[in-house]
């Protein structure tokens, strides 16, 4: 069995709330069934994590319910113990949400498109929580100094709010440089959701982490979280 190292989230979740962060090199992309029963056993997962075809886009899976094998969405959410949601970066941004009575849990993958699309509040409102009672962890994702984007990345944000206009600043080349836990700071706040951790990574940058922008992998880290 394959060592996996992890990041574990520091957050304020109840006792019972359990959070993963897999690192770099956990994952090989040509033996990904491996990878996932290893997973499974290094972290001692009640299950087997509910995998997501993701498409940067806002739909939200209830792992309550029996959803199909891998389906096409990018979060996902369960009141249940022993359930295991999950989502996959290299410099999107993974979301972990919980609730502070230990009720339910989510996960959301929030890349720029996800993001500004509006992934976050699609999770928060499948969860049917009081979001003034739910707390959340920002994972790794690309730093702003390290993601640079054009005019309409800033443009999908800024149409939304004016105030995301704060988290782009422009550089010598005429465009911008993004900063993703700003942008999903401010939907978290606008949702109600005050308790909020994480964020200050850069993905591109740091040897620890998966980067499709530094070198195209196709490898990817997990943010997983479930309930005992």
């Amino acid at each position: 069995m394959r060592a996996i190292q992890t990041l574990q989230p520091d957050w304020n979740a109840p006792p019972s709330v359990r959070a993963k962060f897999t690192l770099r090199g956990s994952e090989d992309p040509e033996r990904v069934n491996e990878f996932h029963r290893d997973l499974r056993e290094t972290l001692m997962l009640p299950s087997q994590p509910a995998w997501l075809e993701q498409v940067h886009g806002t739909e939200v899976v209830n792992l309550d319910e029996s959803p199909p094998a891998r389906p096409r969405a990018d979060a996902s959410f369960t009141h249940t113990a022993g359930r295991v949601c999950v989502v996959r970066v290299a410099d999107c941004m993974p979301v972990l949400l919980a609730q502070k009575d230990g009720q339910g849990v989510g996960a959301a993958h929030a890349g720029w498109r996800g993001l500004a699309a509006g992934v976050i509040e699609a999770t928060v409102a499948a969860m049917r929580a009081d979001p003034t009672q739910l707390c959340a962890w920002m994972g790794p994702a690309i730093g702003p100094a390290d993601f640079e984007v054009g005019d309409e990345v800033r443009e999908a944000f800024v149409s939304h709010s004016s105030q995301a206009s704060a988290a782009f600043s422009k550089n010598s080349r005429g465009r911008w440089q993004c900063d993703l836990y700003a942008l999903a700071r401010q939907r978290l706040e606008a949702l109600g959701v005050a308790e909020i951790a994480g964020g200050g990574w850069s993905t591109f940058s740091d040897q620890r982490f998966h980067s499709f922008r530094s070198n195209g992998t196709k490898a990817r880290m997990a943010a997983l979280i479930w309930m005992t």
